[in-house]
């Protein structure tokens, strides 16, 4: 038992009937259709007659599970028992979500500098600039493989290793990073996770060597892994619920400009300064980002003190087996005693890493969500997507500059047609979706896609004119612009609204993970057609691969093709986590919250007076 007084929260009502009201949260609650004490939803078939009880605390409310038959969520997670929510978690119980505040930051929203980190503007800006940094790093260094070659006279296979390191750290972590958040302070992790990536942007701007070097890119894709949910977290839980689908799509923009200027800034770095100077750029940002966070954002914590540890061993070990036997065969053969043991020893641990999500209480993985075809085929579509992408993206960087002699800015610059286009296609496919659905839109994305590389692979020749090539590039981009978007409504609007938080971690690392093979794969090809020789050699080793990504799209597109079609109100149902609800109560109304002894039960949709 607690000693002392507890303390006073508040319940928002952001989804569902009653979106955007308030209801006071200093005594224990009891939450059902008829409890015997406390507040009725008595409307929704989805509630049990005793669903949930809520008990503040000194430093959270403490959210018991009465037994309920279809469960009590916290953050996206099914509790088990008892588990302590904190300011900006999210209770759902039925189709009524709750957001829970901190009675006095609601009541004094600003105290001079102390309360600094309430400022949603702060929110927003800091986690922008660090979610930038990110996701820039992921292409940025692309456009510098041919000057990271010669400087550190690497091999193909470590040349590989310059975007796997990265992206395969980055896969795997991805959601851990967002669990570690939950469990120790999502700020803290922020903050952890920026000064990683800056730390690692140096060792990597330092590195004598390139085994140094592919150390400090696997700490950079561990840092923004970190980063990368938890910006997201950090930036919903800091804005009110009628804000959140504007801030949202502008932290989808912000990521998608950082991705568009990636070939151009790496380009422009390397060309202008030399290629130390990619990474060098990231260390005035994050030393002042970090300590930022510190002070001006607040802390927030998730609803589970335990993470998935086996799983994390598992699926890391796993998966890094897989990722060098590939790249390992092509150098030493596919018959040597270390390249059999890294994939076996891979495809075992990753068997068991899928054995042992089915059993855990709190999975990386949730498997449960792929008995939904809808899921299932997006998320098979969206691996072949990054399969295609990032594998022929990989060895087309490097071909306008190895085989055509385009210095790192001029190949940069000409890219653009290719990586840009998504940021003018992807809100229009986005509404599009809407209308007809995610499917027909993915499979034409696919379609577009593997026509590109089909052009590409016809055509490649150390002395082919850019103007013959820039259409592809066009293709390509309109095709991306087709699929992001409605991958994303699909995923959505297939799962519950408690389940949104763990479909769209899984479907983000599924497809973090296609980009890891795919450009192990390729780049596989590559060794045993072509090398650095000389332009032609060059080309004919890329024209292979390039065929293989064509044929991994054109599947893609065919799986995009059996993606049912989301009932409309599964997708409204999936949107109330971040737009308020039509009708219901008056905005900015509060719930009233009687005394303990004359605690009734009344409606959510009648418990409404006009806000103070």
């Amino acid at each position: 038992m607690r000693q002392g007084a507890a303390h006073a929260f508040v319940l928002e009502v952001v989804g569902g009937p009653g979106a955007r009201s308030r209801l006071p949260l200093d005594e224990p609650l009891d939450i059902g259709r008829n409890p015997s004490t406390g507040l009725a939803l008595e409307d929704d078939s989805c509630v049990s007659h005793a669903h949930a009880r809520l008990e503040p605390l000194l430093d959270g409310v403490a959210v018991h599970d009465l037994g309920s038959r279809n469960g009590t969520f916290v953050n996206g997670h099914r509790i088990e028992g008892r588990v302590i929510a904190r300011p900006g978690d999210r209770i759902v119980v039925g189709s009524t979500v709750f957001e829970l505040r901190d009675a006095d930051a609601l009541a004094l929203p600003t105290r001079g500098r102390a309360t600094s980190p309430l400022r949603p503007r702060w929110t927003f800006v800091l986690a922008s600039t660090a979610l930038f940094m990110a996701v820039l790093d992921n292409l940025v260094v692309l456009f510098a493989l041919p000057s990271i070659h010669k400087d550190l006279n690497a091999n193909v296979q470590q040349l590989e290793w310059t975007v796997n390191a990265f992206t395969l750290a980055f896969a795997v972590f991805l959601i851990t990073g967002a669990a570690l958040g939950d469990r120790f302070g999502r700020r803290r992790v922020f903050v952890i996770g920026i000064s990683l990536f800056t730390a690692a942007s140096a060792l990597c701007a330092l590195a004598p060597s390139i085994e140094l070097f592919l150390i400090g890119r696997a700490i950079q894709g561990t840092g923004a892994a970190m980063i990368t949910p938890l910006s997201l977290t950090i930036l919903s839980a800091a804005f009110p619920a009628e804000k959140r689908g504007l801030i949202l799509g502008s932290w989808s923009g912000i990521a998608g400009l950082a991705i568009s200027l990636g070939p151009v800034v790496g380009g422009a770095i390397a060309t202008g300064i030399s290629w130390p100077w990619i990474f060098w750029l990231n260390v005035p940002i994050g030393a002042v980002v970090a300590p930022l966070c510190a002070f001006r954002l607040r802390e927030s914590f998730g609803p589970y003190d335990r993470l998935d540890l086996p799983g994390v061993a598992l699926v890391s070990t796993g998966l890094f087996g897989i990722v060098f036997g590939l790249v390992r065969g092509s150098a030493v053969g596919w018959t040597a005693g270390e390249v059999v043991a890294a994939l076996v020893g891979g495809v075992l641990l990753t068997g068991a890493f899928l054995a042992w999500e089915l059993r855990s209480p709190t999975p990386m993985l949730p498997l449960h969500l792929f008995k939904r075809r809808a899921v299932a085929v997006t998320n098979a579509a969206s691996f072949s997507m990054y399969f295609g992408l990032f594998g022929s993206i990989f060895l087309l960087s490097q071909f306008l500059q190895v085989a055509q002699g385009y210095s790192a800015l001029e190949a940069g610059v000409r890219a653009l047609p290719w990586t840009a286009m998504p940021i003018i296609v992807a809100p229009i496919a986005g509404v599009l979706a809407s209308r007809i659905g995610g499917g027909p839109l993915m499979a034409a994305g696919l379609a577009l896609e593997a026509s590109s590389l089909t052009w590409l692979a016809l055509l490649l020749d150390p002395h082919v004119a850019y103007v013959d090539i820039v259409g592809a590039f066009v293709l390509g981009g309109v095709g991306m612009g087709l699929f992001f978007a409605p991958a994303a409504i699909v995923i959505l609007g297939s799962v519950r609204l408690e389940e949104e938080g763990q479909a769209s971690g899984a479907n983000n690392a599924i497809r973090e993970l296609g980009g890891v093979f795919g450009v192990a794969v390729l780049a596989t090809i590559f060794s045993s057609y072509g090398s650095y020789a000389s332009p032609r050699d060059f080309t004919d080793g890329v024209i292979p691969p390039t065929w293989l990504g064509a044929v991994v799209l054109g599947l893609g597109a065919l799986l995009a093709l059996a993606v049912p079609r989301t009932r409309p109100s599964e997708h409204v149902s999936s949107m109330t986590a971040t737009l308020p609800a039509a009708g219901g109560m008056t905005p900015g109304g509060t719930l009233p919250h009687p005394a303990p002894t004359s605690f009734g039960a009344t409606p959510l949709s009648q418990a409404t007076r006009p806000a103070p």
